[in-house]
């Protein structure tokens, strides 16, 4: 990957858009340089482009609070080089609209030195050329498109969720395990869609089914019968549901042509996985099983729910977390906040050092001069030269009568 000097970046006051964040206390309140105590003043700024609205606007709320509550943690114990580091919110709207692009603009302009986001992996290919030209490091919780991989111009990429050639090969497993032999899926249209469907098929395949259907379809459809009409006629004894939000139009069109959950086996992703509760008639979603990346939530989900006490989801939340906590380290490790010292120790302080989990402890072995290998709430996270984590757990999880969900299984899984 080519490396360039960071871009001088804009320093703006906060925009009116844009939320801000920072658990400051005042010139009174520490007298260290870095760890113990509260932060002085205000430093390093970071950015979030998330889910307010569009699609995945469900995915938004654990997404927050987890990049809020590292906030509050870096700032409680003394802040980044003993400054407080303040968070700005943006939406990132979804793949029909320019609303990340424009949040870009408005981060740019108020001199973060780090976007948290998207969550949507076709939201991300709207602004990450942007960040990239601006020499800003973007770390994402929830891309899992394995475009990103290889995409030309991610210098300045991360991402804490793993790609999707781990969550194709777990799911394509699970699939197989039941009992299933012949498999159709359907995918929207975008990096995220097309790349996961393309790793179930392959990992179908090399586990000794077939796929008897793929079907690729436009998002922003307002009814689904073509795709179902070929659903019912491709004799398949399972359906891969890749979607967002449309899966609340699809999944009562399937269930009215006798394709439902009963009649062949339901399998969901990451991006449709929700507790949909009364959405449907009861019973409904009973039997349907997905997947989506990361650990058992337990260890974090008491804290988020305190910064944010309506939570009922917390999918991508402990990511959102470890993400905002990578970026301080590296920030930390490297003795400056700009976003190239941050994007030259972010590989490091995930690997081949002292084990830590929380900020406070990292800080610690950091002041005391010795590298750390930091281990997150959403797994052990241990960046590839490329930005990805190169481990990850896969949860499977299994929806009960009243349409919510509930985990099954914990599934390791490794790229190297």
């Amino acid at each position: 990957m080519s490396r360039f000097p960071r871009a001088l970046l804009a320093v703006a006051t906060a925009g009116a858009t844009a939320f801000a964040f920072a658990a400051c206390g005042g010139a009174d309140d520490d007298e260290s340089g870095s760890s113990g105590g509260a932060c002085d003043g205000t430093g390093m700024k970071v950015g979030t482009i998330l889910p307010q609205t569009g699609s995945l606007a469900f995915l938004g709320p654990p997404e927050f609070a987890g990049v809020d509550l590292a906030i509050e943690e870096i700032n409680e114990g003394g802040g980044v080089i003993g400054e407080c580091v303040e968070v700005f919110h943006e939406d990132s709207g979804d793949t029909t609209t320019d609303i990340a692009s424009q949040s870009a603009d408005s981060l740019i302009a108020q001199g973060v030195s780090a976007v948290v986001g998207a969550a949507s992996s076709g939201v991300s290919f709207q602004f990450i050329d942007k960040l990239y030209g601006e020499g800003i490091v973007q770390i994402s919780p929830a891309n899992t498109s394995p475009d990103f991989t290889t995409y030309e111009r991610g210098d300045y990429y991360f991402r804490t969720a793993p790609s999707d050639v781990l969550q194709g090969r777990v799911l394509a497993d699970q699939i197989i395990a039941d009992g299933h032999e012949q498999v159709a899926i359907l995918a929207l249209q975008d990096a995220y869609g097309t790349g996961l469907a393309a790793s179930v098929e392959e990992n179908i395949v090399e586990f000794g089914g077939e796929v008897v259907m793929k079907t690729i379809y436009d998002p922003n459809a307002s009814e689904f019968s073509a795709e179902v009409s070929e659903l019912a006629a491709a004799d398949a004894d399972a359906v891969v549901l890749i979607t967002f939000n449309e899966f609340t139009n699809l999944a009562p069109e399937l269930v009215e042509n006798n394709l439902s959950p009963q009649d062949l086996g339901w399998y969901m992703v990451d991006g449709n996985l929700s507790n949909y509760g009364d959405q449907f008639p009861e019973g409904m979603l009973e039997g349907t099983r997905g997947t989506f990346p990361g650990a058992d939530p337990a260890g974090i989900r008491d804290r988020l729910l305190e910064i944010n006490p309506d939570l009922t989801d917390f999918t991508y939340g402990p990511e959102s977390y470890d993400a905002t906590l990578l970026l301080a380290l590296a920030a930390q490790a490297g003795g400056s906040y700009d976003s190239e010292t941050i994007k030259d120790n972010l590989v490091d302080v995930s690997r081949e050092g002292t084990k830590c989990e929380t900020y406070a402890d990292c800080l610690e072995l950091l002041d005391n001069g010795e590298d750390i290998d930091f281990d997150g709430q959403s797994g052990p996270i241990e960046f590839s030269p490329e930005g990805d984590v190169t481990a990850a757990t896969i949860g499977i999880y299994e929806y009960e009568a009243d349409n919510t969900y509930v985990n099954i299984d914990y599934r390791f899984q490794s790229l190297e």
